[in-house]
């Protein structure tokens, strides 16, 4: 790099839409990545504490991961589900294993206490000792044929595990003060825990170490004589699977300073690296084998739902025009990662778009790495509503913000056809048709552009220019929400979606794409507009390979991987 222009960051009119967010894929930023950047450098250390687990598969694990300055534990717990049992549905009251992240080192009395209340999750209690709560199902078909496999001294049958991807897939991973866990308020001010996510990360990332010791174990129990072991290339092939649904879609309405955070720090970093001048050789070679990593990995990435099969249809058709693009594309030339966005913004769909933009930050993590520190946000700085900015002001950023949303016709019944509602059963977040079902008592404020629209229509009606906010918003307190979103979102460019939320033809998947991404998940598999598969920390290093050299190069399966 012989220096750099500045380019600026994409307008939030362009990145802020459902469709982009909906393509979205992990990056350099996402937090996995984080966390595992972090554990190498720190040079943290793992310990399997306990391993208390007999023939069944039925008992329990610690395995306790040592930082500079402290500990985490991950306490499991292996069940016998019957069949019949097994679900991944929000409703399940049983699972195949349960967990939970304790602060520190627990001692036997932490250990029967956590026995008492974990297996059965929201029924029971855990304390402000601990600071997540988890669960997971196997993958019955894979499991079984891993165990057999194994136990015959054989390696499990590549396609198969690639096909599946994870052994376990959890359907909860609680933090934040969930069923009387610690509030993240008593974790931030930890180095580790400063960036969004982390200790839910680290729970996933030793529940996938503890899940591919107990298969080996249950082999072990099945044939002593004869088992073997997964070899380390075959190890990194599995990760953890999830499955998402409708309760994290909210979290982006309802967090707009801290998913303006995420958002502005990849919007940082792509402008960063579209400002080099003069890419160096080395970082131009690297992009180029990360491009065709890319193009294996969307060739590998299945799904049976008709909203991700066209997906990746355009998703493998840009990763082929891009490596074909690059045989002849001068890298070398002035401005060169800029020119490659540029021409992508005219050749590929979003999902390419995105996806390249994920591929421009890899090989600079000089200039991308440090953005991390910025991903994080104190949302209360910005709740306070200013009363004294006058309504004119107000209307210039309703125009200025929501311009889109003001041009809809909220009086047709597609444009307000969802309701969001809060389920009584689970309390968990719901979407339904607001003309088929009595629901509009019970809809949540989560449609800001419909609400600007009508705080904009009301600030025309009853308000003078000059007239300061707090004496409207006494005559008008059902505006009080609106006013606070478009104050902060006028400070912080990418805190608001600039898109219908209640619209019939929105897709929530869309929503969690975006979230799931900035953890780092792949393989997105959606199971419907509302819920979605995914895997997390596939081909990531184990923690007793941290200290190798791809502890940071994981992301996209090896160039060739279905030959090994």
């Amino acid at each position: 790099m012989t220096g750099r222009t500045h380019i600026p960051p994409r307008s939030p009119d362009q990145v802020m839409r459902l469709a982009r967010l909906g393509s979205f894929h992990q990056s350099r930023l996402s937090f996995m990545r984080q966390l595992l950047r972090r554990l190498a450098t720190e040079n943290w250390r793992f310990e399997t504490t306990a391993f208390d687990i007999d023939a069944r598969g039925v008992g329990h694990a610690v395995y306790t991961a040592q930082g500079p300055e402290r500990s985490y534990s991950l306490v499991a717990f292996a069940h016998d589900l019957p069949p019949e049992d097994r679900s991944d549905r929000v409703i399940a009251t049983a699972w195949d294993a349960t967990f939970a992240l304790f602060d520190g080192v627990p001692d036997d009395a932490d250990i029967e206490r956590l026995r008492a209340n974990v297996p059965v999750q929201e029924e029971g209690r855990v304390s402000e000792k601990e600071l997540t709560l988890s669960r997971a199902n196997r993958s019955v078909r894979l499991w079984d044929h891993v165990v057999s496999r194994l136990a015959a001294g054989e390696q499990p049958d590549p396609s198969l595990v690639d096909e599946v991807g994870y052994l376990m897939r959890t359907t909860a991973v609680y933090g934040s003060g969930k069923f009387g866990a610690a509030d993240r308020e008593a974790i931030a001010d930890r180095p580790e825990c400063h960036a969004p996510f982390q200790v839910e990360m680290l729970t996933v990332y030793l529940i996938r170490t503890f899940v591919m010791d107990l298969v080996e174990h249950m082999a072990r129990m099945q044939a002593p004589d004869r088992a073997v072991a997964l070899t380390p290339e075959m190890r990194r092939r599995f990760g953890i699977g999830n499955s998402t649904g409708l309760g994290m879609a909210p979290f982006l309405v309802t967090h707009p300073a801290l998913i303006n955070a995420w958002i502005g720090a990849r919007e940082e970093a792509l402008s960063r690296v579209r400002s080099i001048s003069h890419p160096t050789p080395d970082r131009v070679q690297l992009f180029r084998t990360c491009a065709a990593r890319a193009r294996q990995h969307a060739y590998g990435w299945h799904s049976e739902h008709p909203i991700q099969i066209e997906k990746l249809a355009n998703l493998r058709n840009d990763m082929d025009l891009l490596n074909t693009h690059l045989e002849t594309a001068d890298l070398s030339a002035d401005h060169a990662w800029n020119a490659l966005y540029l021409w992508a913004e005219d050749r590929l769909s979003v999902e390419g778009q995105e996806m390249l933009v994920s591929l421009l930050l890899e090989p600079h993590g000089h200039l991308v790495d440090e953005l991390s520190s910025c991903m994080a946000a104190d949302e209360t700085r910005v709740w306070q509503i200013n009363g004294q900015m006058t309504t004119g002001a107000l209307r210039e950023i309703l125009r200025d913000v929501y311009g889109w949303a003001l041009a809809l016709d909220w009086t047709q019944d597609n444009t307000q056809a969802r309701v969001w509602y809060v389920s009584e059963n689970k309390l968990e977040p719901r979407l339904g048709e607001r003309f088929e079902e009595p629901l509009e008592p019970y809809e949540q404020p989560l449609c800001p552009g419909r609400d600007a629209a009508r705080l904009y229509a009301d600030l025309n009606a009853d308000s003078t220019t000059g007239e300061p906010l707090g004496a409207f918003l006494l005559r008008h307190p059902e505006h009080r929400h609106m006013t606070r979103r478009a104050q902060i979102a006028a400070l912080l460019p990418y805190a608001e979606i600039r898109d219908n939320t209640i619209d019939a033809v929105m897709m929530p998947i869309d929503m969690l794409r975006m979230k799931l991404s900035f953890f780092g998940a792949s393989e997105f598999d959606p199971r419907s507009d509302r819920w979605v598969r995914i895997t997390m920390f596939q081909h990531a290093p184990f923690p007793h390979e941290l200290e190798d050299a791809f502890a940071d190069d994981w992301a996209l399966p090896p160039l060739n991987m279905a030959a090994e």
